[in-house]
C-alpha cells in the first residue's frame, strides 16, 4: 500500500516525555547554583584564614555542591536539546534520573572526604578563630536555607495542586494515578535538593560546633559534627543511589499497576494477557508494551482505550495474536 500522499501522524507514537515544569526548575536551579558559588568561595576563604574545619569542610562541601547543582542545570538543558533526537529511542526523559545518580555519587564522595578530613582534625587539632567563622557560618546557613527554599517551594506546588486534582477524581482512578506515579519523582531536582539540604544541615552543625568551641571549650567538637553531618549525607547518597538506579535498569515496581492493566483487558470476553512489560520513560510517564491472545480479538484501539484509563502511560505497544485452538480461554 503507498501510504506517501497519507498523514501517518495520528499512528506514530511520540517520544517527548519530558515534564512542561523543567524549564522552571532549570532556571531556579540556576539561581541556586549563583548563591551556592559565592557562598563557597566566601567559606573557603574564611574557613583557611579561620582554621575552622567545620567552616572549611562547609566550604569544600559546597564546591561539590556547585559542580553537582551545575551538573543538574546541565541535564535538564540536555534532555531538552535532545528530546528529538532519534538515537534515544524512548526519548531523553531519563536524563534526569542519570543526573541525579551522579549527584548521589559525588554526595557520598564529599561524604568520604568530610569524615576522613575530620579525624585528621581529631588527631591533630589546631587554633580556631571563632568570632570570624561564626560569622560566615551564618551568612552561608542563610544562604543554604535560601537555596532550599527556591528548589522545595517549586516541588510543593506542584504536589499540592495534583492534590486538589486528584480528590476530584473517583477513588479507584485516584489510586490509578498515584501507582503511575509511584517512583517517578524528578531524581535530577531530588539530587539536586539533597545537595542543598546537606549544605544547610553541614552549616548548622559548623554552627553548633563553634558555638560550642567559643563558648563550653569544646574544641572536638568542631571535627565530630563533620563526621555526624558525613554519616547523615551518606544515608541521603544510599537512597537517591538506589532510586535513580531503580529507574535506569527498569527495575521498579509496576506490580499494581500490572494487575489493574490486566484485569482490565481481561475483562473483554475470551481474552488474556500472556505478556506485559511496564517501565519508566520519564519522572511523568510510564511506557507499556503488552501481548493479547483471544480467538476474537478486537480492535487494537479498543485495547489502548482501556490502558489510556491508567493516567501516566506515555507509550503504548500491543501485540494481538489470534488463538487457533478450540478450547476457551
Amino acid at each position: 500500500m503507498n501510504t506517501t500522499s497519507h498523514d501517518l501522524t495520528p499512528w506514530q507514537h511520540p517520544h517527548h516525555f519530558l515534564d512542561r515544569r523543567d524549564q522552571q526548575r532549570q532556571r531556579r536551579t540556576q539561581w541556586v547554583v549563583g548563591l551556592t558559588f559565592v557562598t563557597m568561595l566566601a567559606e573557603i576563604a574564611c574557613g583557611y584564614l579561620t582554621g575552622s574545619m567545620a567552616l572549611l569542610a562547609d566550604g569544600w562541601h559546597m564546591s561539590t555542591h556547585a559542580a553537582a547543582l551545575g551538573l543538574t542545570v546541565f541535564a535538564y538543558r540536555y534532555a531538552r536539546l535532545h528530546s528529538g533526537n532519534a538515537r534515544f529511542t524512548f526519548g531523553t526523559g531519563k536524563v534526569g534520573a542519570l543526573g541525579g545518580y551522579t549527584s548521589a555519587l559525588l554526595l557520598a564522595l564529599v561524604a568520604a572526604l568530610m569524615i576522613g578530613e575530620s579525624i585528621s582534625r581529631l588527631y591533630r587539632p589546631i587554633a580556631i578563630a571563632y568570632g570570624e567563622a561564626l560569622g560566615v557560618t551564618i551568612v552561608g546557613l542563610l544562604v543554604n536555607a535560601v537555596s532550599a527554599w527556591l528548589l522545595h517551594e517549586h516541588e510543593g506546588g506542584h504536589d499540592r495542586r495534583h492534590s486538589r486534582a486528584h480528590g476530584r477524581q473517583h477513588d479507584e482512578h485516584e489510586h490509578a494515578e498515584h501507582e503511575g506515579e509511584r517512583g517517578g519523582r524528578d531524581h535530577n531536582l531530588q539530587g539536586a535538593f539533597l545537595h542543598v539540604i546537606a549544605d544547610l544541615m553541614t552549616s548548622v552543625l559548623a554552627v553548633v560546633a563553634l558555638l560550642g568551641g567559643q563558648y563550653l571549650g569544646w574544641a572536638k567538637l568542631d571535627p565530630l559534627m563533620g563526621i555526624v553531618g558525613a554519616i547523615v549525607i551518606l544515608v541521603w547518597a544510599r537512597g537517591l543511589l538506589k532510586d535513580t538506579s531503580r529507574t535506569l535498569l527498569d527495575a521498579e515496581e509496576h506490580e499494581e499497576l500490572a494487575r489493574k492493566i490486566t484485569a482490565a483487558i481481561e475483562s473483554l470476553p475470551d481474552h488474556k494477557v500472556v505478556d506485559l512489560h511496564i517501565w519508566r520513560l520519564s519522572a511523568t510517564a510510564q511506557g507499556c508494551i503488552v501481548s493479547i491472545v483471544s480467538h476474537h480479538p478486537q480492535a487494537i484501539p479498543t485495547y489502548k482505550s482501556l490502558i489510556a484509563a491508567f493516567p501516566g502511560i506515555g507509550h503504548v505497544t500491543v501485540e494481538v495474536n489470534q488463538c487457533a485452538c478450540e478450547q476457551a480461554l
